[in-house]
Parts: C-alpha cells; structure tokens; sequence
C-alpha cells in the first residue's frame, strides 16, 4: 500500500445506472484521455498517508446509512465537456458529515461548493462540447439510481487503482 499517494472517493452507483452512465462516457469521451469508468466524485484529494484512519471513519459513517436514492435530472455544460446533474439530498448530508469530521484534512478543492455530476465529455473543441450538450439535454428525462455506498481509490497519476468499496448499512 502506498500511502504517500492521494485519495479518491467516488459514490458507488448502482450497476444498471453506472452502465448507463458509463455507456454515454464511452460514446463521447476522447477515448486518448478515458482512463476512467463514469464516476461520481465526493472528495477529490484526501491525504494517503491517513488512508486507515479515513477507511474507519467512512465504515462507521457509512454503517448508520441505506441505499439512497438519487437522480440524474438533467445535462450540465462545462465549456469544454458536459456531465449529467445527479442530485441526492441524503449523499450530500453523508458528505457534509464527512467534511466536518475531515476539516483539516481537506484541500481547498474539497471545501468549496459543490455540483454533484458525472462527466461524460471533457477536454474537447468548445463548440463540439455545446453540440452534444445540446443534443443530450434536449428530450433529457430525469430518472432514479442507486447510490449503494462509496468507493476509496488510490491516484498516482494515471488510472485509478482501486482500493475497496464500502456499502451502506
């Protein structure tokens, strides 16, 4: 285990929806730069070295919680990509809770707002982003997923390297 590296965690979709989602990040993320499955990122940089510590903290967090529903309710633009809006008042409690337990620990990134999404384009021409933004949100229908926990990755650099998930209840 190297600790020295960042940490990543993402909510743990249900399959059905982390497939659909997936599908359309697959369909239209420059394929050079999509080392990634589709994601929905809570915190963007915690500290590795407290990885034991932050494992704990999500197992006890996350042992008080169920299945949350959530939903995708529309299209977002990012100028250079766009990402589908994924709203769940419950997550983003969970989240708070472990903002304020992590306070100091978080880096500026991850104290600020935040726009719960999951990117299916980026990093492309700003006028091909605004076309398959548009195209997508026109006859966009919300639609409910399953957030069933969280996952922790390890990032140096590149892909992702899974660390473990761990679910709700």
């Amino acid at each position: 285990m190297n600790t020295a590296a960042p940490v990543i965690m993402t909510a743990l979709m249900d399959r059905r929806a982390a497939q659909r989602l997936d599908d359309l990040r697959q369909a239209h993320f420059p394929p050079e730069r999509n080392m990634l499955r589709a994601h929905l990122t809570m915190f963007h940089h915690l500290p590795g070295p407290q990885a034991a510590d932050l494992i704990a903290d999500v197992r006890d967090a996350a042992r008080h919680e169920a299945t949350m529903t959530a939903r995708a309710t529309g299209m977002m633009f990012m100028g250079r990509g766009s990402a589908v809006r994924i709203e769940c008042p419950a997550l983003a409690a969970f989240r708070a809770r472990l903002a304020d337990t992590w306070h100091d620990l978080l880096v500026p990134q991850d104290r600020q707002g935040r726009r719960p999404h999951v990117t299916i384009q980026n990093k492309v021409d700003p006028k091909r982003a605004k076309a398959l933004y548009a195209d997508l949100s026109t006859g966009f229908v919300p639609w409910e997923l399953k957030i069933e926990g969280v996952s922790l990755h390890w990032y140096r650099g590149g892909p992702w390297d899974h660390m473990r998930d761990v679910r709700f209840g």
